[in-house]
């Protein structure tokens, strides 16, 4: 099939070079001249494991092209995704100007029938808007207007898109419905299922799923949190509960509070449109309640322990993009914790796989870079991890010790066990699990008393 993206953000380049993997003629649209210059010369402007190779072959293969003009990227195409920029307003709305702007520009161009298709996650109605919109200057028989949201888990997004749970495609067209279902076969080979339904009904299922998710995130950090004050363990809550097979094993870890492109705006774009038709949506306001409160305990933690003046602290950070496998640091707990600690008058150490660049564009020489996770904590006060990278999973943990000024590691992600950090001889503070006291007393940080007695850091 001839397709066209518009946009190149993560979901359009993910979706485009995937539908070009599978035999499509795919021309991706963006009016970033330096990031389509870029892209046609392989380089993709995000970090997405496996995306790179994907990108490579298909340009080869010519299958996968770039282009800045709008007119040129349409010309063949049968399918068009929108796949733009649909960032909150001020009230949390999702802002579909992006979205309609193209909209209106297709419909200066479009000469024969076409379906056009919003792959970016929009609100309730916005298939109705694009459809009027386009209806303005184009006979109704020349096109359709799909609902197609996406369930791209950053990190994995190729091989989600190439092996979906399911397809979600809103249409109340029969011509588009059959040129969809062509179109998704290939990926449908194991039998995932494809959902037709209504375009509202599309449309609420992406914002649904991402509220649920972000509810069980918000629901396992609120229940680490009251097993701390009640003596229990969280890894053998989430275990026990987990195994239910009403309920799952999936997002059920606590940390620090979710982040990223996707939860943070669909959850108050949901939360808006309850508004917007009058309905108080009590537990979603609650989860991103939960959620900004979350992103502050780790924070807590530290001046808990350290006290509420750092000055004159250096701290090791581990971690900075909201979650592995990605360079994206859009609502990342580790961006709200290093405003915290600086604010306190902390100096900050930091590394991630991935993200410096993005993070460095935000604090520039505000914090040390440093070259690996070893680097990052040599002298510091503590160690504090906020992203499970894999390769902070199994560290060298005498070279830890050498290289910290006091043993201390504050854990947001709960890698470790208990019983493994109870040998090392750190001490050990994780979410929603016991603290563990470290074994060599003089190497400890001086609290002040009260801190110590409330606290009972010392024997």
């Amino acid at each position: 099939m001839q397709l066209t993206i518009i946009g190149t953000g993560y979901v359009g380049l993910v979706t485009g070079t995937c539908f070009a993997e599978t035999g499509n003629d795919v021309v991706c649209v963006d009016i970033n001249e330096d990031k389509i210059k870029n892209l046609k010369a392989g380089k993709s402007p995000i970090y997405e494991p496996g995306l790179d190779v994907l990108l490579e072959r298909n340009i080869k293969d010519k299958r996968l092209t770039f282009t800045t003009s709008l007119t040129e990227g349409i010309k063949k195409a049968q399918i068009i995704f929108l796949a733009l920029p649909t960032p909150p307003g001020k009230d949390g709305a999702a802002d579909l100007q992006f979205v309609l702007r193209v909209a209106d520009q297709l419909g200066d161009i479009i000469d024969r029938y076409t379906v056009i298709v919003n792959k970016s996650t929009v609100p309730v109605g916005t298939a109705e808007k694009v459809t009027a919109v386009l209806a303005k200057k184009l006979d109704r028989n020349l096109f359709d207007v799909v609902s197609n949201p996406e369930f791209l888990r950053e990190g994995v997004a190729v091989e989600d898109f190439l092996k979906p749970d399911r397809v979600v495609l809103g249409t109340s067209s029969e011509r588009a419905k059959k040129l969809m279902e062509e179109l998704y076969q290939p990926f449908l080979r194991q039998g995932n299922p494809l959902y037709f339904m209504d375009e509202r009904s599309s449309e609420m299922t992406k914002y649904a799923a991402n509220a649920y998710l972000a509810m069980r995130i918000s629901f396992m950090n609120e229940m680490a949190n009251l097993c701390e004050k009640a003596g229990a363990n969280v890894d053998w809550v989430r275990a026990g509960i987990g195994s239910d097979s009403r309920i799952g094993k999936r997002f059920l870890f606590p940390g620090v509070g979710y982040g990223g492109s996707c939860f943070p705006k669909d959850v108050q774009a949901l939360a808006q449109t309850a508004r917007e038709m009058d309905y108080d949506f009590q537990i979603v306001n609650t989860v991103m309640k939960v959620n900004d409160h979350q992103k502050t305990i780790l924070g807590r933690k530290i001046k808990e322990y350290f006290g509420s003046d750092l000055s004159g602290r250096t701290f090791a950070i581990w971690g900075l993009a909201f979650k592995p496998e990605t360079d994206d640091i859009r609502e990342a707990p580790a961006l709200e914790l290093i405003n915290d600690l600086l604010e306190a008058g902390a100096q900050i150490r930091a590394f991630d796989p991935e993200a410096m660049v993005n993070v460095k564009g935000i604090f520039g020489d505000k914090l040390y870079y440093a070259k690996d996770q070893y680097d990052t904590i040599e002298g510091c006060d503590a160690l504090i991890i906020v992203t499970e990278w894999s390769e902070f999973r199994n560290p060298n943990f005498d070279r830890i010790g050498e290289l910290l000024s006091h043993p201390a590691i504050f854990d947001g992600r709960n890698l470790y066990t208990l019983e493994k950090m109870e040998q090392t001889g750190f001490y050990y503070e994780s979410m929603g699990r016991k603290i563990v006291h470290a074994q060599v007393r003089e190497t400890l940080p001086v609290p002040t008393d009260t801190i110590i007695r409330e606290r009972g850091h010392l024997d």
